[in-house]
């Protein structure tokens, strides 16, 4: 689950790199015009999911602001980083989640959400087992797109669901890797269940500003 744990990391860093380059156009700078007023922004609470998950890594002033470092995009003003990892229940095997995304005015929110996985297959030992897709959790108006990746490390296979979320200000990707989803075939993941949890991650991380 040690290696499983760094996978789900590594593999949130890259798409987190991978969602900022590609919404990237080379000199371009963010216009003045038709941006979102500045509401929300992204935390990085000390707990996830009702306080199972317990944070054990902040990247956002590390790794999070070097993959932002010299890019610009004409759809998002002002994105500030934010990237961190949360283990839980360490004792029997351990589970981890990691959040990976950037908050700031966004333009094009649906456009920025379905870039967000793009490059999660691109990081070292990671394939794309199923295909991203949206989901609408039941009783929210928040639309997720949610994907399944399968990391090899050492000779050892886990798989590894995926889902992220953008709005006018806050968007994310976010991995959740437990001893149960690790051993799953791709296709028999509950991606409902993944989406479900993020919303809630969604909930407790995004926050007025001021």
């Amino acid at each position: 689950m040690v290696i499983g744990i760094v996978a789900a990391s590594l593999v949130a860093l890259g798409a987190l790199g991978f969602g900022v380059n590609r919404l990237t156009e080379a000199g371009s700078v963010a216009s003045g015009t038709g941006f979102p007023e500045a509401q929300y922004r992204l935390t990085v609470p000390k707990t996830m999911l009702d306080g199972k998950f317990e944070l054990t890594q902040d990247l956002s002033d590390t790794e999070g602001k070097k993959a932002l470092k010299g890019t610009y995009d004409s759809k998002i003003r002002n994105p500030q980083p934010v990237v961190a990892q949360y283990a839980a229940d360490l004792a029997n095997g351990g589970s981890a989640l990691v959040i990976s995304g950037m908050y700031g005015q966004f333009k094009d929110p649906e456009g920025a959400r379905k870039k967000m996985l793009g490059g999660a297959e691109d990081a070292e030992g990671a394939t794309l087992a199923v295909p991203a897709r949206d989901i609408t959790p039941a009783g929210s108006d928040v639309t997720l797109s949610c994907q399944v990746l399968t990391m090899r490390q050492n000779g050892v296979e886990s798989t590894l669901p995926m889902c992220a979320w953008a709005d006018a200000n806050t968007g994310a990707s976010v991995g959740l890797l437990t001893p149960e989803t690790a051993r799953q075939k791709p296709g028999s993941v509950d991606l409902n269940k993944i989406a479900e949890a993020t919303l809630k991650v969604r909930a407790e991380s995004r926050k007025p500003i001021g």
